[in-house]
């Protein structure tokens, strides 16, 4: 019974998880005049990504001409403006094989203005770059944006006059260092009229689109863009981790230039089928209608409540938010998450003094779940650094570009393995197998740690958690006398974890404070339903955590992996710990145990498989020599 429990709920989960990582369909080119449609942007797509135009070639210059019509037509007040490329941006446009002297060592961005009711407020810029990098026509990266910009204007125009000025900003020289944003904002007569950025970015070339970036102090801007996501096809995918750790993350767009002068704002971006990043194949024919529909509507809707808002919202404390199943942005302070772990801590108290009384709980017991948890967590990110090689070039070597756009063309492939890899590892422990053979799993995780630094790179932070695995692997344990101890020694583990990130980092806490509360909530239904867990009635609670914790945590994992896959897989263990979190309770029983245990081994030979097959059904890309 159990496993059919443990099952049916991962079944669910995963299903629901898949449907709410779906980008909305597309809107035909009869949609309403105040609707963003993907076919009207699409036509746009179709006449910029005729072929590659990196600056100064000849579709650059076409390219150019083109928008500038397009803005005109659009009835907005049209303008260039040309600045130097810095010294770095002239070199790295040499050596990808372009010709920085025809376009005279220049960017040229390209501005349009839509007069608001009241010329005297800031303004609200719209902004995305419309150069490409060599080799690719960059039908996402980024056309899909210019697209999206234009055809949303037509919508905010079809709207009616707004409160404020308009200004639409297509940059230049995105690709080669951000060159022509720092024009704009280093010298234009418009910069310091700016008062909100809304930008468009993707790397890839589909999926949904998600908030990932806000200007610094972004508390009320966000809660404007939750009232205005509402409005978007199919809401938003936004998350104030993300937002986070992208904040600390070396990479930049044409939106950290702004955010760095103290402009506040919102950065969007789809970064799903991520082997057209930079592509020969990133073509309209290829791009993801879905994907600019979702980019599109949520810049729509962002630009047209900051242009008809009564002020533009005030800088803030940043706040904790993140979107549920792409439909509603669940958006709370910093403080909050303090509360809501004395809520999980009063709650996880409740169920285990029923668990002792009725089940026969021990303080013991709570501890080895705990140290199951712990070995999971490390024992995982060592397994998916592992199976990672498997899929290609070391680590230590993806800054080089060969290694980096062949590993973005292998990471679906890479995902499914890992996914299936800690899939194997969560059944072993959920079955307590790991306590089995101790000797043969602790040398099993010295071998693979030992591969990892060998291969991968040496990492102090991977030794220290192989270290780890292998002494939890080593350490004597007992089997289980009830499910209590392995489900409350995980929610003691996740609300340890959430209490050290509320107060070091709130923004990032909520992966482990919202799924601590579910867990206890669904922990204390089941002490009070029925305390020793061997009726449905009592599994129950565990089951629908499962499917609903369980899919926005995949959602959630999903994006993490696109986003850092190729460098840490290894974060995808802490989504499984997660999930893990709420399925311990369904572990399924002695008579079942071997069945699960041949699915691991499936499970693990598929997940090494996919890695190793990824090298013939994602080979490196032909033109990886000549991007930048």
């Amino acid at each position: 019974m159990r496993l059919v429990w443990l099952f049916g709920a991962l079944t669910l989960a995963v299903l629901l998880a898949v449907w709410t990582t779906q980008a909305p369909p597309p809107r035909p080119a009869d949609a309403p005049a105040t609707a963003f449609s993907a076919a009207r942007a699409m036509v746009d797509v179709e006449r910029i990504a005729r072929a590659p135009h990196p600056v100064g070639s000849p579709e650059h210059a076409r390219v150019r001409a083109y928008l500038t019509e397009r803005l005109t037509h659009l009835g907005l007040e049209a303008s260039e403006q040309a600045g130097p490329l810095s010294p770095a941006s002239v070199k790295r446009l040499a050596r990808a094989g372009g010709d920085p002297a025809a376009a005279g060592n220049k960017a040229i961005n390209l501005i349009g203005v839509l007069p608001g009711k009241d010329g005297s407020q800031p303004a609200v810029m719209l902004m995305a770059h419309y150069d490409t990098v060599v080799g690719s026509p960059g039908a996402a990266d980024d056309s899909a944006g210019v697209a999206a910009i234009l055809e949303a204007v037509r919508a905010i125009r079809a709207r009616g006059p707004a409160e404020r000025d308009l200004v639409v900003l297509l940059t230049d020289a995105e690709e080669l260092g951000l060159d022509g944003a720092r024009i704009f904002f280093g010298g234009h007569p418009w910069r310091d009229r700016i008062g909100a950025v809304v930008n468009l970015e993707a790397r890839g070339g589909g999926g949904r689109a998600a908030m990932f970036e806000t200007g610094r102090e972004a508390g009320p801007t966000v809660q404007l863009f939750r009232q205005a996501a509402a409005r978007a096809d199919g809401g938003t995918t936004a998350t104030s981790l993300a937002a986070f750790m992208y904040e600390r993350m070396p990479n930049g767009t044409d939106f950290t230039v702004p955010k760095d002068r103290g402009i506040g704002g919102l950065n969007l971006a789809f970064i799903g089928r991520p082997d057209q990043y930079h592509s020969a194949e990133a073509t309209p024919a290829n791009l993801d209608r879905g994907a600019v529909q979702h980019l599109g509507a949520q810049a729509l809707e962002a630009a047209d409540a900051l242009l008809r808002a009564p002020s533009l919202p005030a800088r803030g404390e940043n706040l904790v938010y993140s979107d549920v199943f792409g439909r509603w942005l669940i958006v709370h302070a910093q403080g909050a998450g303090w509360v809501l772990l004395a809520l999980a801590a009063a709650l996880g108290g409740f169920a285990a003094w029923r668990a002792r009384r009725r089940a026969g709980l021990t303080a013991g017991q709570v501890g080895l779940g705990l140290l199951d948890g712990l070995w999971f967590l490390t024992g995982g990110v060592i397994l998916l650094q592992a199976a990672r090689l498997l899929a290609g070039p070391m680590s230590s070597r993806v800054a080089s570009p060969d290694v980096y756009y062949t590993l973005l063309r292998r990471l679906p492939w890479m995902e499914a393995g890992a996914v299936l890899v800690i899939v194997a590892l969560a059944l072993v422990v959920l079955t307590g197998a790991r306590r089995a053979r101790p000797r043969l799993t602790g040398g099993a995780f010295a071998v693979l740690t030992a591969a990892v630094l060998l291969v991968g790179g040496f990492s102090p932070v991977l030794l220290a958690l192989g270290v780890v695995a292998v002494g939890l692997s080593l350490w004597p344990g007992r089997a289980e006398r009830t499910a209590w101890g392995g489900w409350l020694g995980l929610i003691a583990l996740v609300f340890v974890v959430g209490c050290a990130l509320q107060a070091a980092a709130p923004e990032a806490a909520l992966l482990f404070v919202w799924p601590a509360l579910l867990a206890t909530t669904a922990a204390a239904l089941a002490a009070s339903l029925d305390p020793t867990l061997t009726r449905p009635i009592g599994l129950a609670p565990a089951a629908v955590a499962t499917v609903l914790g369980g899919a926005w945590l995949l959602g959630i994992g999903h994006v993490v992996f696109l986003g850092v896959g190729m460098d840490m897989p290894g974060a995808l263990a802490l989504i499984a710990l997660l999930v893990v979190l709420f399925a311990r309770p369904l572990a399924p029983d002695a008579t079942a145990r071997r069945l699960v245990l041949f699915a691991a081994a499936a499970c693990l030979i598929a997940g090494v498989g996919l890695n190793l097959s990824a090298h013939m059904l994602a080979p490196a890309p032909a033109v990886a020599a000549a991007l930048p």
